[in-house]
C-alpha cells in the first residue's frame, strides 16, 4: 500500500481539458512515427510535454480572509499602483496590482485569490503581444472577475499571451469562491493581475516565484511594513 500511495503522489493529474490535446499529440505522434519512425519519438516528448502542461496538482491553501493568494503558477512580474481597467467598474483611483506571468512550462490552471462572491464577469477580446509585457494588460485579450469579500472588492483579470489562444473561466456571477478554488485556465502561457483595494499591502518580491493556491501574494491589515527582499 505504502508503495501505491507513493505512486499516486507522484503522478500528477491531468486536467480533463487537457485529454483532447494529449489524445490528439499522441495521435499524430503515431502518423508521423509510421511516416518516419524517429518523428515518433519526437512526437511522444511533445505529448508528455502536453500532459505537463495541463498538470492540475492538489494545492493547500491558507484559509484566512486577511490573505491573498497567487491565483497562478509562475514569476512576480509586476508590483505597481495601477488604476485598473475600465470593464471592471471599479473606480479611477490606483489599486495595487499584482501579476503572476506563466511561461509555457507552468501549470496554467487557475484559482481565486480570496474568499467572497463573484459579482461580475467581463470578457474582452484583443491582441496577443507578450503577456510579461506591461501594455498587455491593456491590449490583450482578457477576463476579468470582480470577487466581493470582506474588504471589499477584488479584481482578478486572466490575460492571453503569445501563444496563448483560449481563456476559460468556469466561475458563475453570484457564486461563491473560496480562496484557492479552481476557477479557470488558459492555453498555453499567460498573466494573471490581481487588483486590490486600499488595505493591502504586497508580501512578494518582483521575481519571486509563487505558486497557486499557496504562496501568499499580499495581506490585509498588517502592521508590517513592505517586504524587503534579498537575491542570494
Amino acid at each position: 500500500m505504502s508503495l501505491l500511495n507513493t505512486v499516486r503522489n507522484t503522478i500528477v493529474p491531468v486536467h480533463k481539458e487537457g485529454y483532447v490535446f494529449v489524445a490528439a499529440f499522441f495521435v499524430a505522434s503515431l502518423i508521423l512515427g509510421w511516416i518516419f519512425e524517429p518523428l515518433f519519438w519526437v512526437g511522444l516528448v511533445l505529448t508528455l510535454w502536453c500532459a505537463y502542461f495541463f498538470r492540475d496538482p492538489e494545492r493547500m491553501t491558507p484559509q484566512d480572509d486577511d490573505l491573498v493568494i497567487s491565483p497562478a503558477d509562475g514569476k512576480v512580474s509586476s508590483i505597481q499602483m495601477v488604476t485598473p481597467p475600465a470593464e471592471l467598474d471599479l473606480g479611477s483611483e490606483p489599486m495595487l496590482r499584482i501579476s503572476v506571468f506563466m511561461n509555457v512550462f507552468n501549470c496554467h490552471v487557475n484559482r481565486s485569490p480570496v474568499r467572497g462572491r463573484v459579482v461580475s464577469i467581463n470578457y474582452r477580446s484583443g491582441s496577443f503581444v507578450n503577456a510579461e509585457l506591461d501594455k498587455a494588460s491593456e491590449d490583450n485579450e482578457r477576463n476579468g472577475l470582480v470577487i466581493e469579500t470582506v474588504h471589499g472588492q477584488v479584481g482578478v483579470v486572466q490575460i492571453a499571451g503569445l501563444v496563448a489562444r483560449r481563456i476559460l473561466c468556469w466561475a458563475n456571477n453570484n457564486e461563491p469562491l473560496d480562496a484557492g478554488e479552481r476557477f479557470g485556465l488558459i492555453r498555453f502561457g499567460s498573466r494573471l493581475d490581481v487588483f486590490l483595494p486600499a488595505g493591502a499591502a504586497a508580501r512578494v518580491s518582483l521575481g519571486q516565484t509563487a505558486i497557486a493556491g499557496e504562496t501568499v501574494l499580499a495581506e490585509f491589515g498588517s502592521p508590517k511594513g513592505p517586504v524587503i527582499s534579498r537575491r542570494s
